[in-house]
């Protein structure tokens, strides 16, 4: 006797498929899709009395009527960009070793080191940062020792700081997606090319950037939004002269209670974000799904 194979029904392959996705729907709906509604919502109404509120687009016209608002906008999005690309440039090398070079325990232990950061917390990162470079700390100390340098100087509070920080931070982002993206490249496509007489430079260009497009922008994602929604690093770091807009939207929120001020804030910082994603998928001509399975 002859056992069929059991079939499962459309309706309950959707009810299956309903119970697998409720989590991810949930998650999704009441931690992102809910309060940014909310959020919104906040930003376009304008408090005319105690609990009476009007809609309003005053709000934005406080961000682009006060300098310091702006300022402050374009300036954490080109130090987001600039942290950005020298995390690329330092990560691609590092990638490169650890899925092309290195073999077997070298190569695990690479991407131990890259990992082991991320085993405390940012805060406690920005502190070590802040013990290395302050006037008293270990690294003027020992340019002093070295007779580099007549006084100790305070490595704090500097823009390179900022990004020196915020590349420590978000290294590990990059370096992921590059790993999975080179890994696929068939070692015989340069062997090849080296044969016919192509030099390094010419490699990198016409075969291995295009192939690790995918995961180059993956990373680029990741750590830009990482890096111009950070606030912890730029503020420690950076000190009162940070000038980074999530120190803004802070301020709104919690020391001015100011939540229609600071939403308005927020969603100017998620059209930033947006848009950068937006214009790199479009200039490095990448699919979005595409650099999502790489990220």
């Amino acid at each position: 006797m002859s056992a069929e194979p059991l079939t499962m029904g459309k309706a309950p392959r959707r009810m299956l498929l309903a119970l697998l996705l409720a989590p991810a729907l949930l998650w999704l709906g009441l931690l992102l899709l809910l309060p940014h509604v909310e959020l919104g919502i906040l930003s376009l109404r304008v408090r005319m009395a105690p609990r009476v509120y009007a809609l309003s687009l005053s709000q934005y016209a406080t961000f682009f009527s006060e300098p310091l608002y702006w300022h402050t906008f374009v300036r954490t999005a080109v130090m987001s960009l600039v942290s950005t690309a020298i995390t690329l440039v330092v990560a691609f090398p590092i990638a490169w070793t650890i899925a092309k070079i290195a073999r077997g325990r070298i190569q695990s232990t690479l991407f131990v080191l890259c990992l082991i950061p991320f085993w405390v917390s940012e805060t406690v990162r920005a502190l070590g940062w802040m013990i290395l470079l302050r006037e008293s700390g270990v690294l003027p100390q020992l340019l002093l020792a070295l007779g580099l340098g007549a006084t100790p100087v305070d490595l704090l509070y500097h823009d390179a700081t900022i990004l020196l920080g915020l590349v420590y931070t978000s290294m590990l982002f990059m370096v992921v997606p590059l790993v999975g993206a080179l890994e696929t490249l068939d070692d015989a496509l340069i062997e090849a090319a080296y044969d016919l007489g192509a030099n390094g430079w010419s490699i990198l260009r016409h075969i291995i950037v295009p192939h690790a497009a995918p995961g180059i922008v993956a990373g680029c994602i990741v750590v830009f939004m990482l890096t111009v929604g950070n606030y912890l690093t730029p503020t420690l770091l950076g000190g009162k002269s940070s000038q980074w807009f999530t120190e803004q939207i802070y301020s709104q929120f919690i020391t001015r209670f100011n939540w229609e001020q600071g939403a308005a804030f927020g969603f100017l910082l998620l059209g930033l974000s947006t848009a950068i994603v937006w214009a790199g998928l479009k200039l490095s001509g990448q699919k979005l799904g595409e650099v999502m399975r790489q990220s």
